[in-house]
């Protein structure tokens, strides 16, 4: 199995960052296989979709009315309503598989692999891209 990790800096803000310009190299001239792409942190996921277009807004939107920043959450600590980040994985899962063909990355014409982010409090992100050869 061939590994690597990104790093992947957020800044301060939610935002869902486009890795697959990256997963794409990463699996260039590999033949055929399993991309697993991982995201070890507690309050982050990875999604397939769209980017673009607003879509990544209204990704965020989205959860942002369905995680409201707000005083519910009883994990309190950190910037307001930073447990909505360690509920969001549960909605949106903190690793995927895409099928890799010939070396690429066998995604639909609008399909892209984006890591979302909600939590504020932690600026800087690692992600494991694993490739199992077919």
């Amino acid at each position: 199995m061939k590994t690597t990790t990104l790093s992947v800096h957020t800044g301060g803000q939610e935002r869902v960052v486009d890795l697959t310009p990256d997963a794409q190299r990463f699996v260039a001239g590999s033949g055929d296989g399993l991309l697993s792409v991982f995201v070890p942190h507690a309050t982050a996921g990875l999604a397939v979709l769209e980017l673009g277009a607003g879509s990544d807004a209204d990704l965020l939107a989205a959860l942002a009315e369905l995680l409201p920043a707000d005083d519910r959450w009883r994990h309190a600590h950190g910037s307001r309503g930073h447990g909505r980040s360690h509920v969001m994985p549960a909605i949106i899962p903190p690793s995927l598989v895409v099928p890799v063909v010939d070396g690429r990355l066998a995604l639909g014409t609008w399909q892209s692999i984006a890591l979302v982010d909600l939590n504020v409090d932690n600026p800087d992100r690692t992600v494991r891209l694993s490739l199992l050869p077919g």
